[in-house]
């Protein structure tokens, strides 16, 4: 079951109470005090583990508390501090203060470990207060309470290019072609109810992770449909792949254009990423003029047809690519738009290579 945001309480332990104790022994004229301190209570880690992707551990759980700190003994023994509370979480996840909404901690890479409560004080026994005056002190310090907090956990995926598109337009079918992600696939819109990753290889030693989330619908950023819900997890994803099925009964700018508002309607800074448009299942077209309707998007975005192919675009079908040969990338046009087919693999092979390229220009 994918889970990708919780609620609970976390409590951190009590430091152990420390001893008022007093030496006792044969032989031992005016032993004195030896109550020893009480031990730390435990701390709450949080650390990242790649082994996990979901927090579905965390599901039905209302509180997790650390153990509390042993208490002191006598002849100065301090007593056993508490294991920490360790809480394994997949990376990209946001630990976030429930009350005020403050993003608490980023946890991203893994093995980072990061410590959110301490654990409290242990106590200090009787043997601290012995002084001149007061040889047979009885007082030992209660130990120091833990921290407490309401927290949420939010998962947000961490992938090089986010596949955003209607529903049913091919984006399950697009990464399971090109990389080992195996979703559901059916025609039937909303297939896709839960975020796929897939690592998407690149010739022999370079690859990239495409991310695909349900289906966006006009109205996403309202809370219609499945979208809104897992807009989050392209949230940290460097470049956009919009998804726009050519054979579908909206129009190709219609599509793009209400893609494009939600995004902005969602997040500003979303909608600003470097992006490119893919036309797929130009295998199902069933209109007449295929080429015509392709150039007449691409005229529509203020483009032109591009005539080089560094790429091995299909040459059968028209395409834009921007020239980055003397020039940077321009961030309001998409680096590239260009029809695919998922299922007889027209351009799937060289769409990989071209965002590859499209990824690597916004690491510069």
């Amino acid at each position: 079951m994918f889970v990708d945001s919780v609620k609970f309480t976390i409590s951190s332990g009590k430091g152990g109470q420390g001893c008022a104790s007093f030496r006792r022994e044969k032989f031992v004229v005016k032993g004195g005090p030896d109550g020893g301190d009480g031990g730390k209570g435990g701390d709450v880690v949080f650390v990242v583990d790649n082994n996990t992707d979901t927090l579905s551990w965390f599901k039905g759980r209302s509180i997790l508390k650390a153990d509390n700190g042993r208490p002191g003994e006598g002849r100065n023994k301090t007593g056993k501090s508490a294991e920490p509370l360790i809480l394994s979480v997949p990376p990209g996840t946001q630990i976030i203060d429930e009350n005020s909404g403050e993003i608490l901690l980023d946890m991203l890479e893994e093995g980072q470990k990061e410590v959110l409560l301490e654990g409290g004080k242990g106590g200090l026994g009787n043997t601290h207060f012995k002084n001149s005056r007061n040889q047979r002190p009885t007082y030992a310090q209660p130990g120091l309470p833990g921290q407490k907090l309401e927290i949420r956990l939010e998962l947000k995926l961490i992938a090089d290019v986010g596949l955003v598109g209607y529903p049913n337009v091919g984006k399950s079918t697009l990464i399971s072609t090109l990389s080992n992600a195996t979703p559901e696939i059916a025609n039937y819109e909303f297939t896709t109810i839960t975020p796929k990753l897939g690592v998407v290889e690149v010739g022999e030693f370079n690859s990239f992770v495409m991310a695909d989330i349900p289906g966006i619908i006009d109205g996403a950023s309202e809370g219609k449909g499945l979208g809104l819900e897992f807009l989050r997890h392209i949230e940290r994803t460097k470049t956009l792949l919009f998804t726009i099925d050519i054979a579908n009964y909206r129009a190709i700018k219609d599509q793009y254009e209400v893609l494009k508002e939600e995004l902005k309607k969602f997040s500003t800074e979303l909608s600003g990423r470097n992006f490119a448009i893919a036309l797929t299942k130009v295998d199902s077209y069933l209109g007449e003029d295929l080429e015509g309707d392709i150039k007449s998007f691409i005229s529509e975005l203020g483009l032109e047809c591009s005539s080089s192919n560094e790429y091995g675009f299909d040459k059968t079908l028209p395409y834009f690519v921007q020239d980055l040969t003397f020039s940077k990338l321009d961030e309001d046009k998409p680096f590239f738009v260009l029809p695919i087919s998922s299922v007889t693999h027209i351009n799937t092979n060289a769409i990989t290579f071209a965002l590859y390229d499209l990824i690597s220009q916004g690491k510069k």
